[in-house]
């Protein structure tokens, strides 16, 4: 009897326990929680994709601290560029992490010229290398040795106004030397300038939301009271990169934003897919006391993926062309791999790397086991490998079986593979009801294809049963019917006779 009175308290206490035991994040230990969200919004433990290997300060690279740092790009031969704002430099990096040299400034037809403010940093395909230089009001274009090959200053147009002063802050290139700008104060979009250097208009709007609340507040409002609200104009993007199409991948620091980040074609329009559970938008819970992901960088990696530096909570979050989001790292902290004030993010030979500003280093993070393979699988599957793609999702889902984009992914190659009917039960364990009523479709049309002969033929046979047995109805009632009409003609003849004979 005691044995029994005990045994839910034991079963009771071994299920805390089991609640209270933090699940593994990662085989390797992290700074910072790992995870992701789930069909229904909720953030579930996650291995790692990517670990802090270590940081890097100026002084640890010989040219002294770092003062406020506030862009970071890797060219395509592997050099590494900083803009180490606060002390008006560029350091340039190769990709042992070796100094290579240090920019202070520039010769401008015999005149020395310095930086002021460095904030925003580009390399395009020929090494040269483009500066915004923001308190000087200009962006500043270097050949790989230095050498000064046009500068883009106070721009003249109609649609500017009178009074505008050019304050750019972030820079990128696309392939037909296109410069798009974002400068501080323009809320228009972003800048665009031709090959010369000749502004020939903007790029994108964030559009704003009304708040109609407040529009009939200021109705009944006095003119101070007007004059201390916010207007309604659309905010500022906070940094931009380019692809390899010519996209432009933009984000805004607007808080409240459900569309924070933007992949803008030539004409300007938003073609960000966004087929996942939920917006792309970083943090899809957070608390009320840190806010939302305020989005200060963007990152354009292989195979259509991207990754987004939330500054708010110190995180990166990585999605894939489709939306779908893949893994989160970072954190607030002092700890090696959490940040102070993130400032940009850059990608360098299968490394994640981090600008930290606050810290004035950059972090290197190196990927795990499980976001090798998710890069991986993803590089697949954007590229119409999906046979190939389905081994490395399995390999996913023995790191981390809730991981529901790996269901999902072996559901769709198998979908490509004609195997309706397993892709119904990955689609279905994945949460993903677009594929799953795509797969049921199919399977459906199918099984139809592969039995119509013998459904034919057994419809053929009921119908033909059904005619005869009808044929079969039809002579019998007419055999009795003819059967009785002889049997009544026989009466009637005996009754005659039997009259006749009387």
């Amino acid at each position: 009897m005691i044995a029994k009175k005990w045994l839910p308290a034991v079963i009771a206490a071994s299920l805390l326990l089991g609640y209270a035991a933090p699940a593994p994040a990662s085989a390797e230990s992290t700074p910072y929680e790992s995870y992701n969200y789930n069909y229904w919004e909720e953030a579930v433990p996650a291995p790692a994709a990517y670990v802090p290997d270590r940081t890097l300060s100026g002084k640890d690279l010989g040219v002294g601290n770092f003062l406020d740092p506030g862009d970071m790009v890797v060219a395509a031969n592997g050099l590494i560029y900083i803009a180490d704002s606060g002390n008006g430099r560029i350091i340039c990096l190769d990709s042992d992490w070796k100094v290579n040299k240090v920019i202070s400034g520039f010769d401008n037809k015999g005149k020395a010229e310095k930086f002021k403010n460095p904030s925003g940093l580009y390399v395009n395909q020929e090494g040269n290398l483009y500066i915004a230089d923001t308190d000087n009001g200009r962006i500043v274009v270097l050949s790989p040795g230095g050498d000064l090959l046009r500068m883009i200053e106070q721009p003249k147009s109609d649609i500017l106004p009178a009074d505008f002063k050019f304050i750019p802050v972030k820079v990128t290139v696309d392939q037909a030397e296109r410069v798009y700008v974002i400068a501080k104060g323009i809320f228009e979009g972003i800048m665009q300038f031709d090959k010369n250097g000749d502004f020939i208009g903007y790029v994108g709007t964030n559009k704003v939301k009304r708040d109609y609340t407040e529009y009939l507040w200021r109705l009944l409002s006095t003119k101070a009271q007007k004059a201390q609200m916010a207007l309604f104009v659309p905010t500022e993007f906070s940094n931009i990169d380019v692809d390899s199409k010519g996209f432009l991948y933009a984000t805004n620091i607007d808080p409240g934003s459900k569309e924070p980040i933007k992949r803008l074609n030539p004409s300007g329009e938003d073609v960000l897919k966004r087929f996942g559970y939920f917006d792309v938008k970083g943090d899809i819970r957070f608390r009320i006391s840190i806010g939302p992901s305020k989005f200060t960088d963007i990152k354009v990696l292989a195979n259509g993926m991207y990754s987004a530096l939330d500054a708010n909570q110190g995180k990166v979050f990585t999605y894939n062309d489709e939306g779908d989001l893949l893994y989160v790292y970072g954190g607030k902290g002092n700890q090696v791999g959490t940040f102070k004030i993130p400032a940009a993010i850059e990608f360098s030979g299968g490394n994640q790397l981090v600008l930290d500003r606050g810290k004035g280093n950059i972090v290197i993070f190196k990927p795990t086991r499980f976001g090798t393979s998710v890069n991986q699988a993803v590089g697949y599957h954007y590229n119409g490998e999906d046979a190939r793609a389905v081994p490395v999702w399995k390999e996913v889902l023995k790191l981390n079986s809730n991981y529901d984009i790996a269901y999902i992914g072996i559901g769709k190659s198998l979908l490509m593979d004609k195997s309706n009917k397993e892709a119904l039960k990955y689609f279905k364990l994945g949460m993903d009801r677009d594929g799953y009523s795509v797969a049921f479709k199919r399977y459906r049309r199918e099984v139809m294809q592969e039995h119509f002969g013998t459904f034919l033929t057994v419809i053929m046979i009921l119908v033909s049963g059904w005619l005869a047995f009808k044929l079969f109805r039809f002579w019998r009632r007419k055999r009795l019917s003819g059967r009785s009409r002889q049997t009544s003609q026989n009466l009637k003849e005996g009754k005659a006779h039997e009259a006749g004979f009387h």
